[in-house]
């Protein structure tokens, strides 16, 4: 069982950044696939970022590339997304998931854990 719990939304104009923690608990973290999705009110949650256990894959979704930037800290069990660049559309709750087999996905139906989400606000 993992738990996962994100930190460091908010609001931020336009242009600006902001780095979201999404910390886990668990002894097996570094063996784990994380993924960060989001999701607006009314729409299906999308997928964001994800990153393999090792760091070795990485993968972006097409409309942060550039700005966005995953990494993880296997020694202190957490995931940041680095977003810079922020737009408007990024506006959402963004979500930090874990799966076991390890791989990085891009499907969130591979994910087995989520966290509660932490609201990122970007104004115009």
């Amino acid at each position: 069982q993992v738990q996962l719990v994100e930190s460091g939304g908010g609001l931020v104009q336009a242009g600006g950044s902001l780095r979201l923690s999404c910390a886990a608990s668990g002894r097996t973290f570094s063996s784990y696939g994380m993924g960060w999705f989001r999701q607006v009110p009314g729409k299906e949650r999308e997928f964001v970022a994800a990153i393999s256990w090792s760091g070795a894959s990485i993968y972006y979704a097409d409309s942060v590339k550039g700005r966005f930037t995953i990494s993880r800290d296997n020694a202190k069990s957490t995931v940041a997304l680095q977003m810079n660049g922020l737009k408007p559309e990024d506006t959402a709750v963004y979500y930090c998931a874990a799966r076991p087999s390890g791989g990085a996905s891009l499907n969130e139906y591979m994910y087995s854990y989520w966290g509660q989400g932490t609201q990122v606000t970007v104004s115009s």
